[in-house]
């Protein structure tokens, strides 16, 4: 495996789609009937949205598949799935499909790219808040339901809300200086490493969801009295924690719900 060698660029075609399609089942070992099939794919393509690949030779090792949404008048991108194939997974490549996802974005004047991610996974929450700059100050409740998907651990599917304002200067000096910058922290919201056996095993899985609607709660609370997470921290032995403070940027969109 060598990501050095790896092209990304936008898909061409319904092969380089369809492969997608089987990437997304490979990653997520959803059911049939949970898959975002081929159509959708190719609609998004379509209609303003994104979907690009990673490719190694010609083999597809990674895609990032946006939908175009808008609120209060404005245009945005909803960033709905990223995958990495297993092999590839640490080498940045995530990285840069979202950052080819920035750059078509602002070509096309586009200010605003979100996603949700799950707050259990500490390794996607450090990419998405350390790496790219994201911010994140809305929780969604169990918003697709309980999922087939063996990554979910049978938990409520809860959500956070990244949101990436590709010119603010949060992002900016994420993306120059590889680190957030500097903040006036109010509180810590810590996810433990243990937490991916917890919710793999039966038996252990109750913990987990005492995490996730301890942690849940937490969010709503700071959420609701304005606090923003701006940063990200991994300790030595894995553990996570979500970093909060007050955000001096104004970016927004009305109506963030």
């Amino acid at each position: 495996m060598n990501a050095d060698a790896t092209v990304i660029r936008h898909c061409r075609g319904l092969e380089e789609l369809r492969a997608c399609v089987a990437l997304q089942k490979d990653v997520w070992n959803f059911t049939d009937a949970e898959l975002v099939p081929l159509r959708m794919f190719v609609v998004a393509e379509k209609v303003g949205g994104q979907v690009m690949g990673a490719f190694n030779g010609a083999a597809m090792v990674g895609f990032a598949l946006s939908v175009p949404g808008t609120r209060s008048g404005h245009i945005y991108l909803h960033s709905h799935m990223l995958a990495v194939r297993k092999e590839y997974r640490n080498s940045g490549l995530g990285r840069r499909l979202k950052l080819l996802q920035r750059e078509d974005a602002l070509a096309r004047g586009i200010e605003l790219i979100e996603w949700t991610f799950d707050p259990l996974e500490i390794k996607n929450a450090y990419l998405n808040i350390e790496k790219l700059g994201a911010v994140v100050r809305r929780y969604n409740i169990n918003q697709y339901g309980i999922t087939s998907s063996p990554l979910q651990g049978g938990l409520p599917s809860d959500r956070l809300i990244a949101e990436w304002w590709l010119k603010s200067r949060h992002v900016v000096s994420v993306l120059e200086a590889g680190k957030t910058p500097p903040f006036q922290q109010h509180s810590a919201i810590e996810v433990p490493a243990q937490i991916y056996e917890w919710k793999a095993a039966p038996e252990t899985r109750s913990r987990a969801q005492q995490v996730q609607e301890r942690n849940r709660e937490q969010f709503l609370r700071a959420f609701g009295r304005g606090f923003t997470v701006l940063g990200y921290d991994r300790d030595s032995t894995g553990n996570g924690k979500f970093l909060l403070g007050k955000w001096d940027e104004k970016w927004s969109y009305a109506s963030e719900e």
